[in-house]
């Protein structure tokens, strides 16, 4: 089964501490699995010192105490991020998945860190799909979330239909991460993008902007409006949802809404968008901001924006 990374050669891997690295680039990370998974290593580490092998950690989530197996869980997803650790330890795939399965009912935390795992192995098990399917009545948001995410990372299109049941959670957290998913996974009704198409007019601004923002994956436009008001500073500053993990939210918001408009490329021209994204790159506050305009201009048509983002 190919990877998220194979099939998106765009993008860099570094999944856990940033969810997929596309969605740092790309997309908007729903800030749950921000939280889950970086706050907690930037603030604390609860298991230090030696290097242990992934064997003892998942000894430990099988049969640890209660500080223990969680942070085991929490480990075992953050080695998962090296592919020669994997290639080392072989069989260390089944387990992960077999101690996932084992664990409904078991502390949230360390479903929510298996199922990270799962979703980072570069040659996951041939039942990984339906073990996590099978796990999409999660009561807990944030491990549905990381569920959620570990189905987008694996990649088999035939898991849409129930991601896109999940779009109906009362949970802005869960419906974003669904919009997510379907922006990376294929869609599953010939090029209509029903959800995503939905999502535009979602209550939650930044679940309008990952809808928009993942129908730009596909080449969709119909997003277009809503891009737009992602390029507007002074609206994206009044939505962006505070984030303890993000120094400038609404920065990392224009940025992805550039990105969007850039690999709409003539779609976007059509849509006068360029006059937008050349005054984010002449005056924009953020250094990173007016180079991402710059980027997309010269995605839009090929021409240089005439200044130095450097002078300004």
């Amino acid at each position: 089964m190919q990877k998220l990374g194979e099939r998106e050669p765009a993008r860099s891997d570094s999944r856990l501490a940033a969810a997929p690295s596309l969605a740092v680039q790309f997309f908007l990370i729903p800030l749950a699995v921000v939280a889950v998974v970086v706050a907690i290593y930037g603030g604390f580490r609860m298991m230090v010192a030696d290097e242990r092998t992934p064997e003892e950690y998942l000894n430990d989530v099988r049969t640890g105490g209660r500080d223990r197996r969680w942070p085991a869980a929490y480990e075992l997803a953050r080695l998962m991020g090296d592919p020669e650790l994997q290639a080392e330890h072989p069989d260390l795939a089944p387990a992960l998945l077999r101690a996932f399965v084992q664990s409904d009912g078991d502390d949230p935390r360390i479903r929510r860190y298996l199922a990270l795992a799962i979703g980072r192995l570069e040659s996951p098990p041939s039942e990984a799909v339906a073990a996590l399917t099978t796990a999409l009545d999660e009561s807990d948001t944030e491990t549905l979330i990381s569920i959620l995410w570990a189905l987008a990372s694996l990649g088999d299109q035939a898991v849409v239909p129930e991601i896109v049941k999940l779009y109906q959670a009362t949970d802005p957290g869960v419906r974003k991460m669904v919009v997510y998913a379907l922006g990376v996974l294929p869609d599953d009704d010939g090029g209509e993008h029903r959800t995503l198409r939905s999502a535009l007019s979602d209550p939650v601004p930044d679940v309008q902007w990952n809808a928009a923002v993942s129908l730009a994956r596909h080449g969709d436009g119909r997003g277009l409006t809503v891009l737009r008001r992602m390029l507007d500073r002074e609206y994206v500053s009044e939505h962006v949802t505070p984030s303890e993990t993000l120094a400038d939210p609404t920065s990392e918001v224009m940025v992805s809404g550039l990105k969007a408009v850039a690999a709409l490329g003539t779609v976007s021209v059509e849509a006068d968008l360029r006059g937008p994204v050349e005054r984010l790159a002449d005056t924009d506050e953020n250094l990173t901001v007016r180079e991402a305009a710059m980027e997309t201009l010269g995605a839009l048509d090929g021409t240089p924006f005439e200044g130095n983002v450097a002078e300004r």
